[in-house]
């Protein structure tokens, strides 16, 4: 390699090698900053509702101090299964200024689903959006969860929106409930602590903040902690990219990817604190309509988004027709899987901004490789390491020797933000967090690709198995044992395949016992039961046999080579 760091020498003039030092706080020293300097600027915006940096400080502060009636304190475990929403970002800041660590849970996981985590972290209290309630109450018995917190989408509506949800939507889609005794309402227990400021806790940037779902290397659910370090390392590292494009404490940043996700989570939250930009949150990330009209109403500037919804609303005939006014988003951030060619140009073309496509992964809690927003952005690339991230590419038999420039190997990542570990799980953290001979800490990240003389990095396969359908994580491993629960089945293999709209699509391989049946459908409905509807096999192949290694392991990568084959 001609240098150390070649990716140096093609950053956008004005972004340096380092930020270093960093401020030693965390989000809530943010917080308090901006409610100091810029108390009536908008720090978050639903639906309509604007919350100020002054009114969202003051809803935490009283979230707060209603978890400390609850009994929560510093180290606790209290998990959120909600939307993107501002109860979300209340209930993580509230749990923060306690010291308490947040438990961010997939809203569209199954009971099934949501007792792993649960047991493993010791939740005691899970914040729940109404609509979920049954849900988390079905998996209750077998947690260790003692009480729930419900919250009604519409308590933070603006109040005509929320009429017209009570009267037309709220018994429809499952919002009216009746909590179980014990229980309680988010709202109030806000409005019982109303001006109320909790005692805080003493937390400091190496404290742990959070821990978000990962299936690791192995595809077995793992807690992936995060300090709190990572939400500020990451904001700054993000914005300092971005800041020659980008009006800090005005441009608003639109977020339609799921805040239980790392993606949203430390990156948006993180850009948005760092910044004092307000974050205008869209519920629900599919709902194409709720997306397209969320950039009407808030004219964003920046954009947080995964290539299927970049191609989903170019392909839409609202948009189509000239209908929605893009001409305020000057950069999207694309990340979670690959980006065509095409996709950027006719996007890019629509909106006069930039496309700049990037990598991580949860266990680099947003580390990120990104192109540069005015320089060359390779098409193909994920682009540059950004500042106090550092790549490397190594052999994939021994993971210690390092490939020059053109040489695939597996991808490596060191910087002061990585995960501090797996939850309770030091044996999985050791396979992914090692030291070189130097005694540095990388991360290996189990995708495969190379990085060219520049310090550009290009992905061309993964060591794991991981499957990205719309930029989701799927483990086949976890599939095939639903699979595998049903007495007609003897074999499975499931991988991911090709698929135009979604990147990746879920496909399963399965061998009948002998003398049983069983059709697609009545597996695809088992699938459904257990599992998050985006993990479900969107086809179902029936074999005689599997492909399988000397030691009887089913090859998932001829699999996939014989689906393309017959494709």
């Amino acid at each position: 390699m001609s240098s150390p760091r070649p990716w140096l020498a093609h950053y956008d003039p004005g972004v340096p090698a380092t930020l270093a030092p960093y401020p030693a706080g965390t989000l809530i020293d943010f917080l308090d900053r901006h409610v100091k300097e810029r108390p009536d600027a908008a720090a978050f915006i639903f639906k309509g509702r604007r919350l100020s940096w002054r009114q969202f400080d003051a809803f935490t502060d009283s979230c707060a101090a209603g978890f400390a009636s609850l009994g929560v304190t510093r180290g606790d475990r209290v998990a959120l299964l909600l939307p993107n929403c501002p109860q979300f970002a209340i209930a993580q800041f509230a749990l923060w200024k306690l010291g308490a660590v947040v438990v961010a849970l997939n809203p569209v996981y199954t009971e099934h689903e949501l007792v792993p985590p649960l047991v493993n972290t010791r939740a005691r209290i899970v914040v729940a959006l109404s609509k979920f309630y049954d849900r988390i109450k079905a998996a209750q018995p077998h947690t260790g969860v003692e009480l729930v917190v419900a919250t009604n989408i519409k308590e933070f509506l603006p109040p005509v929106m929320a009429l017209l949800f009570t009267l037309f939507k709220e018994k429809k889609e499952g919002h009216r409930i009746t909590l179980a005794a014990g229980d309680r309402w988010f709202h109030d227990l806000l409005s019982a602590h109303r001006g109320q400021r909790p005692t805080r806790a003493t937390v400091g940037a190496d404290d742990d903040a959070v821990i978000l779902a990962s299936g690791g290397t192995t595809g077995t659910p793992k807690g992936v902690v995060g300090q709190h370090k990572a939400y500020v390392y990451t904001g700054l590292q993000l914005y300092t990219w971005n800041k020659a494009e980008f009006d800090a404490g005005t441009d608003v940043i639109l977020v339609p990817l799921p805040v239980f996700h790392v993606y949203a989570n430390v990156g948006a939250f993180g850009l948005g604190l760092a910044s004092g930009s307000p974050l205008a949150l869209v519920p629900n990330p599919r709902d194409l309509a709720d997306v397209l009209k969320t950039i009407k109403a808030t004219r964003p500037a920046f954009m947080l988004s995964v290539p299927t919804l970049f191609q989903a609303m170019l392909n839409s005939p609202v948009v189509r027709a000239g209908k929605v006014d893009f001409s305020s988003i000057k950069i999207s951030f694309s990340g979670a899987m690959a980006l065509m060619k095409a996709t950027k140009e006719q996007f890019e073309a629509l909106t006069g901004g930039r496309i700049i496509e990037g990598y991580s992964l949860t266990e680099g809690m947003m580390a990120c490789l990104v192109n540069p927003l005015r320089g060359r952005a390779k098409i193909g690339s994920i682009g540059l390491p950004l500042p106090d991230v550092e790549a490397r590419i190594v052999d994939v038999e021994t993971g210690l020797r390092e490939l020059g420039p053109g040489s695939e190997g597996e991808l490596l990542l060191r910087a002061p933000q990585l995960m501090r570990g797996y939850w309770n799980n030091a044996a999985e953290t050791a396979q992914v967090l090692r030291a070189d001979a130097d005694g540095l800490v990388w991360l290996h990240t189990g995708d495969i690709g190379y990085m060219d003389q520049d310090g550009y990095v290009f992905l061309t396969d993964r060591k794991k198995d991981l499957i990205k359908p719309g930029g989701y994580q799927v483990w086949p491993r976890e599939v095939e044992e639903v699979l595998a629960g049903h007495p007609a089945i003897a074999e499975v293999g499931v991988a991911g395949v090709p698929d135009t709209a979604r990147g990746e699509a879920v496909k399963a391989w399965v061998v009948l016992r002998a003398g049983h049946s069983a059709t697609v459908e009545e597996l695809q409905r088992l699938c459904k039961e257990k599992l998050a509807p985006y993990k479900v096999p969107s086809a179902i192949e029936f074999r005689t046999e599997l492909p399988k290694t000397m030691v009887g392991k089913v090859l998932r990568r001829e699999l996939v080579r014989q689906h393309i084959s017959a494709a």
